[in-house]
């Protein structure tokens, strides 16, 4: 007996939406990409992109695939999600196909996903719902060029839904770096020119601010499903970028009635080793007792790895800072995990007390008032800027520290630096003095942030 042949869903937009003819096609998508192409090594977790007509809204939708585009073949799976247009839908409609068909390729569905969702009690196969729907399928063309013809998607259409269920849907299928999450939704539809203007930006800052309750029918056909990723967005501290807001109006025109676009990209928080809940105690021990043994010895701690708690014989980078007389004493680190954070700790305390250049080494006699904080860095995350305008407005003030780079020299602020700094362009400005590097912008300078889970003084 022959096995079945392989469910499809044939497109139903092509040459409608987008060009039927393959190579224009291919032609037209790599045109966009191109001019919203962008010198940024992020990628983000998802994306929010419109699903009009290719000449009225790719151009938006471009700048948010441009930036997933370094993801190829990293991203293997792609939780696809947006709303229903042709059909009611109580709930989410799920794919029985096991290929979507596309001008450029078909592109696989992970079947196993739709299974698993067929199992909520809100989530139900429905291919009369998919058959004509346009939302998700403009998005394909650009997924297939960017992240390759062999990843899988997970088809979602979402009908009336709560936001919550939205939220709770989209966790259920998170995954890891692997997974891309798209929510396909244009913005407000059919209004003056100057009254989509008004509206959008309304929705601009709900989305900016992580805001579902702001979020409301008339702003966007995709709110539902906008408004559950706002949701896990907030519970997991991500990152929210907007990348362009336009209408029709500004790419094909006329401006009588319009609809309006918008991208986003949500990053991941970077990843901070935290182990100061449970271990602060013991880092803050480690670094005083090789402050002591430095004072006794002329070296730096030997770490006896069998007395060191577990956590504390992960790879690190860490920063060690000194305080006498509630004045700065000392402070070194490190950006790069290349020993255990024990030994890191151990070490970095050591030069803080008598190799940092800018003061004479430790004296017994201070010992006893030091105050000491141990910061553990997450990553450094290289930063992608136009110029420092663009630079200052990349970073978030009071939480991410920042490494610049420049002609061979190489600076480094903490995140507790923004106490003393707290205006961006003196945060710069003095980071570039301690750098030894012309305050003057320069085309070459270089730039990465982190973030810190910190125990002691400043923590």
């Amino acid at each position: 007996m022959s096995e079945s042949p392989t469910r499809v869903r044939p497109a139903a937009v092509a040459g409608m939406f987008y060009p039927e003819d393959a190579a224009r096609l291919r032609e037209e998508v790599r045109g966009y990409l191109a001019e919203a192409a962008v010198a940024d090594a992020r990628v983000p977790k998802a994306v929010v992109v419109p699903h009009a007509g290719y000449r009225y809204s790719a151009p938006i939708a471009a700048k948010a695939y441009a930036r997933i585009a370094a993801a190829r073949g990293r991203v293997r799976r792609v939780i696809l999600i947006g709303p229903t247009h042709r059909v009611a839908v109580s709930g989410f409609a799920l794919s029985n196909a096991e290929t979507f068909a596309t001008p450029l390729g078909c592109v696989k569905v992970d079947t196993a996903a739709t299974q698993r969702l067929a199992r909520r009690d809100d989530a139900t196969p429905m291919d009369l719902a998919h058959a004509q729907e346009h939302a998700l399928e403009v998005q394909l063309p650009f997924l297939i060029e960017t992240l390759g013809e062999d990843i899988e998607i997970v088809p979602i259409l979402a009908g009336q839904v709560s936001a919550e269920a939205a939220a709770s849907l989209l966790e259920s299928e998170w995954g890891g770096p692997e997974t891309l999450i798209v929510i396909s939704s244009d913005l407000s539809h059919y209004l003056s020119y100057d009254d989509c203007v008004t509206l959008d930006t309304v929705t601009q800052a709900a989305i900016e601010t992580l805001s579902p309750e702001k979020l409301d029918r008339p702003q966007a056909c995709g709110r539902l499903p906008i408004a559950g990723l706002l949701i896990c967005a907030k519970r997991r501290g991500m990152e929210v970028a907007t990348l362009d807001v336009r209408n029709s109006g500004d790419t094909v025109g006329p401006r009588g009635q319009v609809v309006g676009y918008g991208a986003w990209a949500f990053y991941d928080a970077p990843e901070v080793p935290v182990v100061t809940k449970s271990h602060g105690g013991d880092l803050l021990a480690l670094a005083r007792d090789s402050i002591r043994y430095g004072l006794e010895n002329g070296m730096a701690l030997p770490v006896d790895f069998d007395a060191v708690p577990e956590p504390l014989l992960d790879f690190g980078a860490t920063f060690v800072t000194l305080y006498a007389n509630g004045r700065l004493r000392g402070c070194i680190g490190s950006t790069r995990p290349l020993r255990t954070i024990a030994e890191d700790v151990a070490a970095n305390a050591y030069a803080a007390a008598f190799n940092d250049p800018r003061f004479a080494p430790l004296d017994p006699e201070e010992f006893d008032g030091l105050e000491l904080t141990v910061s553990v860095l997450s990553p450094l995350e290289p930063i992608r800027f136009s110029g420092e305008r663009d630079l200052l407005a990349q970073l978030d003030i009071g939480v991410d520290g920042l490494v610049i780079a420049d002609h061979g020299r190489r600076g480094l602020f903490l995140p507790q630096v923004w106490g003393s700094l707290p205006d961006p362009a003196v945060f710069l400005a003095q980071l570039k003095i301690k750098a030894g590097l012309p305050l003057a912008e320069s085309p070459t300078l270089q730039a990465w942030r982190f973030r810190v889970d910190s125990v002691g003084r400043d923590a």
